[in-house]
């Protein structure tokens, strides 16, 4: 008789407290996408569904991946040219020039000299330098090539035997300032017009390995253009020339989707990658928590900006959207697999109709040892 009562005990203190309610860590797909109850004017109450809900299909994937993309940190990436190779002289270079003079009373050496290096020269704002026995000279919009040998031409009126060496040190303009996210900030200057954007962040220490999904971000006058750092480095077309002025910055992917409920984890979780699918994101959560998850019912809650509202299929018919994703099938894991991800989305797991039994088998028999 004493079994039977231990057992008799204890399932009076489950009956207990399944009649309290049993504890869940998330809610039953039906509840989650319940309407809201509003009441009217009159006293009477409507159910109101104040979002949408799309299951995410083969059928559906094709409308809902051509709506408005979520994600405003997405730049378009500048096309590149194929430039002269030569750097072109600019207000703000420097040039430094070196004469040599054969005659025997040299009107820039001094005596039994051959050589003069003339004092370091800055291009004006205006593109003139000034150049002893020449007089002010513009030099702007030309190679360095083609600078010297005007100079010596010049030169020649007045020194016939005079030959120029010209060396330029590029200001400003022929510069790029690499800002942020690499191991050796600072300006530098560009060689020639061909200097591409990997070699410029090769110079300067490269992307250290640490950063997450780094993203590359280059400032050109008024416009922004930003791409991965990881397809700079899969696509060499995409590696293109930089320009004087450029300004560069290397950051973290700021991108950011939230898990609740029955996933493996309930935490923030960053971009690993530019593109995080459905099926990226299951696997990032680390799954779903067996014997309480509802395999059926994940759901994508994201909520979209008022202006892309459509009401013909083209946008979202609510701000706030529901999709579910069933991965119990093929269909519904192939689609996942298509299915991107945007900033701020919330992936969440609902709770199986069978959790609370588990539950209470499992308080019934951690009683039932208990009273043995």
């Amino acid at each position: 008789m004493l079994p039977l009562f231990r057992n008799l005990l204890a399932f009076a203190c489950v009956s207990s407290l399944a009649s309290c309610g049993i504890p869940r860590g998330a809610g039953f797909q039906s509840e989650v996408l319940a309407a809201s109850s509003v009441r009217q004017d009159d006293g009477s109450v409507e159910q109101v569904y104040d979002f949408a809900v799309f299951e995410v299909t083969k059928a559906t994937l094709p409308q809902l991946q051509s709506w408005p993309d979520k994600d405003k940190q997405r730049y378009r990436w500048v096309s590149d040219t194929q430039p002269e190779t030569a750097l072109l002289i600019s207000p703000g270079d420097k040039l430094q020039l070196t004469v040599w003079d054969a005659e025997e009373n040299s009107l820039l050496a001094g005596a039994g000299q051959r050589v003069t290096q003339l004092q370091e020269i800055e291009v004006s704002s205006a593109g003139r330098i000034f150049v002893p026995y020449i007089g002010e000279l513009k030099v702007s919009g030309m190679s360095s090539n083609t600078a010297r040998a005007r100079i010596e031409e010049q030169l020649n009126l007045t020194i016939p035997s005079a030959q120029v060496q010209l060396n330029l040190l590029p200001g400003r303009v022929n510069t790029v300032n690499v800002v942020t996210g690499v191991a050796a900030p600072g300006i530098y200057p560009l060689g020639s017009r061909n200097t591409k954007l990997l070699d410029l962040l090769s110079e300067a220490g490269s992307v250290p390995s640490t950063l997450v999904n780094p993203m590359v971000r280059l400032s050109r006058g008024k416009d922004v253009y930003g791409i991965a750092y990881s397809r700079l480095l899969e696509n060499p077309s995409l590696d293109t020339t930089v320009r004087g002025g450029d300004r560069i910055f290397v950051e973290e992917d700021k991108r950011t989707f939230l898990s609740l409920g029955t996933t493996g984890s309930q935490a923030i979780h960053p971009f690993p990658t530019e593109e995080v699918t459905a099926l990226d994101a299951m696997a990032i959560v680390g799954g779903v928590n067996p014997g309480r998850a509802n395999p059926e019912g994940i759901l994508i809650l994201r909520e979209y900006d008022s202006l892309t509202v459509r009401e013909d299929g083209a946008g979202p018919p609510q701000e706030r959207v529901v999709f579910t994703l069933d991965l119990t099938s093929a269909d519904g894991l192939f689609s996942a697999a298509q299915f991107r991800i945007q900033p701020d989305d919330l992936v969440y797991g609902t709770e199986s109709v069978l959790g609370p039994a588990f539950t209470l088998l499992n308080v019934f028999n951690t009683i039932s040892t208990v009273t043995q």
